[in-house]
C-alpha cells in the first residue's frame, strides 16, 4: 500500500537485522524529540504539517545523535555505532515499542501516554550490551476510532493498517506525478504539505506541550502566508526562504501543483 514509494520495498533484510547496518550491533537505543509547536498557522492559510514548521529535522537530530554518541564514548568508553533518523531502513516505531516508550496507535503513530505523538523518533545502534527497559506497554487506544473516522481520504484501515497510497501526506509530498488523481478532489481539507488530522483528533495529544528546540521555531512565512502569496511566490524566493525546511522535499513545483489542486486551478 505504498504507492510509488519504491524505497519502502527495498532492503527488507536490513530492516529486520540491525547488525547488517552496524557490524557487531548489540543494542538499539531509541530517542524521541518533541516537535509540537508553540504557535499555529493563521486560519484560512494552506495547511502545513506541524513537523515541517521549522528547520529540517533530519539535519537537527543527526547532529544531536553525533553529540550523544560522542558523550557516550567519553563517559563509558569506546562505543561504535550509527545514528538514524527516518533516512535508512530502520524500523523506528518497532524499536520504540520494544524500548517501552509507547504503543502503536490505530493511526500507525507511536503514542506516549504522557505526551501524545508529536515526536520524531531516532535510533542509535551500538555495539555494546546495555541494561534494557521493560518492553511491556499497554495499548491505550481502547475503543476510540477518532483517527479512523476523521481521516479525509479514508487511508486508516482496521487493525492498525495504513494505506499509504491514500494518505494526504503521500499525495502532497511523496507523489512526484505532475497531477494528483482527480478522485481525490475536495478531500484534502486545504492541506498543502503533509497532514496532521489523525494526530490532531487523538485524545492523547491533549497532553502535548510545546517543544523547546530553537531549530524548530516556525519559519514566520509558514504561519501566515495566504494562498495568493504562495501562488505568487517565485521559485528563487521559495528556495531562499525554505532552503533549510522540510518543504524543500516537495520543491517549488510540488507546492505549486498542490496549490492548483486545492484551488481547482488549471
Amino acid at each position: 500500500m505504498h504507492g510509488s514509494m519504491q524505497y519502502m520495498e527495498n532492503h527488507f533484510e536490513l530492516r529486520i537485522d540491525p547488525r547488517k547496518l552496524v557490524p557487531d550491533a548489540k543494542s538499539v537505543i531509541t530517542l524521541m524529540k518533541n516537535y509540537y509547536p508553540a504557535a499555529n498557522q493563521e486560519s484560512n492559510t494552506p495547511k502545513i504539517a506541524k513537523y515541517a514548521y521549522g528547520k529540517d529535522y533530519h539535519e537537527v537530530i543527526r547532529e544531536q545523535l553525533k553529540e550523544f554518541l560522542f558523550e557516550l564514548n567519553k563517559q563509558i568508553g569506546a562505543i561504535h555505532g550509527r545514528g538514524f533518523v527516518d533516512s535508512a531502513p530502520v524500523l523506528e516505531r518497532a524499536w520504540a515499542v520494544k524500548s517501552g516508550l509507547g504503543w502503536i496507535g490505530k493511526n500507525g503513530n507511536l503514542i506516549t501516554k504522557q505526551s501524545g505523538s508529536f515526536y520524531f523518533i531516532a535510533t542509535l545502534i551500538v555495539d555494546i550490551e546495555l541494561a534494557y527497559d521493560d518492553i511491556f506497554v499497554k495499548d491505550y487506544c481502547g475503543s476510540c476510532t477518532r483517527c479512523i473516522t476523521s481521516c479525509p481520504t479514508e487511508a486508516i484501515l482496521p487493525d492498525k493498517v495504513i494505506d499509504g497510497s491514500k494518505c494526504i501526506s503521500y499525495y502532497t509530498i511523496e507523489l512526484k506525478d505532475a497531477i494528483i488523481p482527480q478522485e481525490m478532489q475536495g478531500k484534502f481539507d486545504n492541506w498543502m504539505f503533509g497532514c496532521d488530522v489523525c494526530q490532531d483528533v487523538c485524545p492523547w495529544n491533549k497532553f502535548s506541550k510545546p517543544n523547546n528546540e530553537i531549530n524548530f521555531i516556525p519559519i514566520p512565512k509558514i504561519l501566515n502566508l495566504t494562498t495568493q502569496e504562495w501562488q505568487d511566490m517565485s521559485e528563487a524566493t521559495f528556495k531562499e526562504i525554505f532552503k533549510d525546511s522540510p518543504l524543500k522535499r516537495s520543491k517549488w513545483k510540488g507546492i505549486q501543483r498542490n496549490l492548483k489542486f486545492l484551488n481547482k486551478l488549471e
